[in-house]
């Protein structure tokens, strides 16, 4: 699941492979303005909280190059109505609207950076990423042992896959099994698909199989990474997290966080995080078919936040933080 490969430029356009197709098709969808980018986010064409980031910021190179286009010079306000539009689009996980406001602050700092110097700065934003990514898989498969099989939830970003990468190239014999993660299905579209074609061994179950198979002693450890963790801990991920680290604290497995770049300082407590609930539609259908009746409810928070004492470990860039008060 390499960004560069399913996000891209082509001229004044940019292309987004729709990872809701994935991996039945390879379906493009073309964005000419970053009001089709926030849209194309909503809808989540794009999913991952650092590939979304990472779209949003497209977006924003949009809005400067139409500005340039049609009135010479960039107008700020104009910047910030697009930076606004764009920040609303996820409001659960931080690294989008930490990146635009990066991108904003250094407007606001005279460095006027015009299209091309926004689009030097996400470049070099992508290689940072991947190099999060590469050191945070790195440290995590020194948490796997040979024989382990573990559980993941959703769609956990590459640093999931460079670790089971890592593992297999020490001759580590790991088997995975993954969420499928409804409404959206990225548990079995991206990451059961993408773990399968590293040639290991994939299970795909459904969502309330995960405390059955962690009764039976099947799995060894619990990875999922997060939308935001807040500075006492509590960690925001797709909904249905919270459950799984609540089965695994009673069956005492460890559960552990692909944290990537760390906690958002700027969210002192999970209280804190807004838990994005979006359209029930979504779960009364499935891909545009009814799978209940018409005068049935439903309701859809796309987040749940899990507490610091369920977290047997946060994995970032630099290292393992285990928690000292899990067992």
């Amino acid at each position: 699941m390499n960004l560069v490969n399913n996000v891209y430029l082509e001229g004044a356009k940019l292309v987004m492979i729709d990872r809701r197709r994935i991996p039945r098709e390879i379906v493009p969808v073309i964005a000419d303005n970053y009001e089709d980018v926030a849209r194309a986010i909503e809808d989540m064409v794009v999913q991952g909280a650092g590939d979304i980031a990472i779209t949003a910021g497209f977006g924003l190179y949009l809005a400067a190059l139409e500005l340039e286009a049609t009135e010479g010079v960039l107008n700020i306000e104009k910047m910030e109505n697009a930076a606004a539009r764009l920040r609303v689009t996820r409001p659960t996980g931080y690294h989008l609207a930490a990146l635009l406001d990066r991108i904003m602050e250094r407007l606001k700092e005279g460095d006027r950076p015009v299209s091309e110097e926004i689009l030097k700065f996400l470049n070099s934003v992508l290689a940072r990423q991947r190099e999060i990514s590469q050191d945070t898989g790195r440290h995590g498969e020194t948490l796997l042992e040979s024989g382990d099989t573990i559980l993941t939830h959703c769609f956990a970003g590459s640093g999931l896959l460079y670790m089971l990468q890592y593992a297999k190239e020490n001759g580590k014999d790991i088997k995975v099994i993954c969420t499928e993660t409804r409404p959206y299905l990225q548990g079995a579209r991206l990451t059961a698909w993408s773990v399968s074609q590293l040639g290991l061994d994939t299970t795909l179950i459904t969502d309330n199989m995960a405390a059955h198979f962690m009764s039976r002693g099947v799995i060894n450890k619990v990875f999922t990474a997060a939308d935001r963790i807040a500075m006492d801990g509590t960690v925001a991920n797709k909904v249905g997290t919270l459950q799984l680290a609540i089965s695994a604290k009673y069956y005492n497995i460890p559960f552990y966080i692909l944290g990537y770049g760390g906690p958002d300082r700027r969210t002192l407590k999970g209280d804190d995080i807004p838990i994005e609930e979006r359209d029930p539609k979504e779960v009364l259908e499935f891909r545009g078919i009814p799978i209940s009746g018409s005068d049935v409810h439903a309701f859809y928070p796309a987040f749940d936040l899990t507490p610091a004492d369920l977290i047997t470990g946060v994995i970032t860039r630099t290292g393992v933080d285990l928690r000292k008060n899990t067992g």
